[in-house]
C-alpha cells in the first residue's frame, strides 16, 4: 500500500498537523513535527504550508454530461427549459456522454469536489470517464418512460443488466436508481425502481416538489402533494435522496423527517429557473432530514461550483428568514460533506483517521484570505474556487498546483463535439 504525506498542513481551526494516508485511508493525524514526519515512511510527501485541508465537497444532485449544454437555454420557465433539453438529448451519443462528463469532472476537480451522485443517460460511457479520471461517483440508471408500457419494460430490463455490469466497476465507483419524477414515470417504475434498489442495497434518487405547478398538478390528478404521492406508494426511507423540495408542505417536512430521507438543496438552479427561493432548511433539519447540496446541471445553474452554492445557500437563507445566525459556517459545510457521505453511505466527508482520503487543499497564499480571522468565513464569502491548489480523491492526488491530467485533450474534444453534434 502506497503511502502519501501532506506535511504542514493546517487544519480548518488553524492547527498544523501531518497528514498520512496510507493506501485510500487517512491512517493517522498528528501535530506537525519536522522529524517525526520524515520517519512516517511515505513514499511521497507534499509541502502543504500556506494550505488548509478540507473535506472534498460531494455533489448529491448533478447531470453531469449536461456541461455540453451550458448556456443553450437561458431566460426561460422550467417547462419551456425542459422541452428545449430533452429534443437536445434525443441526439446525444456515448461520445458526447464521455467526453461531457470527463469535462464536468474536470470542473468538480477544479472547484474542489471529490464525489457526485449522477442521473443521466449513457451510463456505461459516464462511469469509463469516472473511472479514468479517478473521482468517487454513484451513477444511477435514470427512470423516464413517460407513461409508455414498451418503455416501462424496456427500462426494468436495462436497469437489470446495468445492475450486472456494475459488478465490474472499481469500488469507487458505484450504482445507484433514479427516477426522473411522478410527472414522468409510471407509478409502475416508481415502485419496481425503489424495490430494485432495496433488494440490491442501491440508494433511489429522484426530483420531488421542485415547482409550485408540480405540487399542484398532484394536488388535481392524485388528491396530494408529491412528497405524499412518494408516501403512499412507499418510496420513502433512508436510503431516498429527494432533489429540490422547495415546494414541501408543514406535513410534507414531518413525514419526510420521519421516513429518514435526504432532502437535496439546488439553489442556484432553483433560483435561476424561478422555480422558488423559500428552501426550508431550518424545519428539515429539526424534523431529522438530511439535508444535504447539489448543483443540479451545467444547463440550468451553468457551473458546478459546489462552494459557489454554499455561499449562495448561506445568503439566501439569511435574507429570507431575515436571521442572520441562520446556517452556522461549521453546519454549511456539514451539509455539502459529512452529510452526502451519510446519505450515499461511505465513511468520507471528514478528515479523521480512519476516514476515505477526499481531501481538498486551499491555498490562503491570496488577498481572499488577508486578514485571517476566520478561514470559513474567508473561503465561503471571499474567496472564489480558484483557491483549490491539490485535490485528492481515494487517496490519489488527481489534481496539483490547479493542474489535472489530460484537461487540454477534455476541452478540445469537448468544443469539437459541441461544434459538430449539440449545434445543429
Amino acid at each position: 500500500m502506497g503511502k502519501l504525506l501532506l506535511k504542514s498542513v493546517s487544519t480548518i481551526d488553524g492547527k498544523e498537523v501531518d497528514i498520512l494516508v496510507t493506501g485510500n485511508r487517512i491512517s493517522r493525524i498528528s501535530e506537525h513535527n519536522a522529524q517525526e514526519a520524515d520517519r512516517m515512511g511515505a513514499d511521497r510527501i507534499l509541502d502543504c504550508r500556506g494550505k488548509v485541508a478540507v473535506p472534498g465537497f460531494i455533489n448529491m444532485h448533478t447531470h453531469t454530461a449536461m456541461t455540453m449544454m451550458r448556456g443553450v437555454c437561458e431566460d426561460e420557465y422550467l417547462q419551456n427549459w425542459l422541452n428545449i433539453v430533452w429534443a437536445i438529448e434525443s441526439r446525444l451519443s456515448d461520445e458526447i456522454i464521455y467526453w461531457g462528463t470527463k469535462l464536468a469532472i474536470l470542473e468538480m476537480f477544479k472547484t474542489g469536489t471529490t464525489c457526485f451522485l449522477d442521473m443521466y443517460w449513457r451510463v456505461p460511457a459516464a462511469v469509463r470517464a469516472s473511472e479514468e479520471m479517478g473521482i468517487r461517483a454513484f451513477h444511477t440508471y435514470n427512470f423516464l418512460d413517460n407513461f409508455d408500457a414498451e418503455t416501462i419494460a424496456r427500462q426494468q430490463r436495462e436497469c437489470i443488466a446495468l445492475f450486472e455490469e456494475s459488478k465490474k466497476w472499481p469500488e469507487r465507483v458505484k450504482m445507484g436508481v433514479s427516477v426522473h419524477s411522478d410527472y414522468t414515470v409510471s407509478e409502475e417504475n416508481l415502485v419496481w425502481a425503489k424495490n430494485f434498489a432495496r433488494e440490491n442495497g442501491l440508494v433511489y434518487t429522484s426530483h420531488l416538489a421542485e415547482t409550485a405547478a408540480e405540487t399542484h398538478e398532484d394536488e388535481v390528478k392524485f388528491g396530494m402533494t408529491p412528497a405524499q404521492h412518494f408516501d403512499k406508494l412507499g418510496l420513502l426511507d433512508e436510503r431516498t435522496i429527494l432533489a429540490h423540495g422547495v415546494w414541501l408542505t408543514p406535513s410534507d417536512v414531518k413525514m419526510l423527517g420521519e421516513r429518514g430521507v435526504t432532502v437535496v438543496h439546488n439553489i442556484n438552479s432553483n433560483l435561476k429557473l424561478s422555480s422558488g427561493y423559500k428552501f426550508k432548511y431550518c424545519e428539515l433539519r429539526d424534523a431529522g432530514v438530511n439535508v444535504c447540496l447539489g448543483t443540479d446541471g451545467a444547463a440550468s445553474s451553468n457551473n458546478l461550483d459546489m462552494r459557489e452554492a454554499m455561499k449562495t445557500m448561506s445568503l439566501v437563507q439569511k435574507a429570507w428568514r431575515e436571521d442572520p445566525t441562520v446556517l452556522p459556517l461549521c453546519r454549511l459545510m456539514e451539509v455539502a460533506t459529512s452529510n452526502g457521505a451519510r446519505a450515499l453511505g461511505i465513511d468520507a466527508g471528514c478528515i479523521e483517521e480512519g476516514s476515505l482520503a477526499d481531501i481538498a487543499l486551499v491555498d490562503k497564499r491570496s488577498e481572499a484570505f488577508v486578514p485571517d480571522f476566520n478561514f470559513l468565513g474567508n473561503f465561503i464569502f471571499s474567496a472564489n474556487s480558484s483557491c483549490f491548489d491539490t485535490l485528492i480523491v481515494d487517496g490519489n492526488v488527481v489534481m496539483e498546483n490547479r493542474k489535472v491530467a489530460g484537461e487540454d485533450e477534455i476541452l478540445e474534444n469537448a468544443n469539437r463535439l459541441l461544434k459538430e453534434t449539440i449545434k445543429k
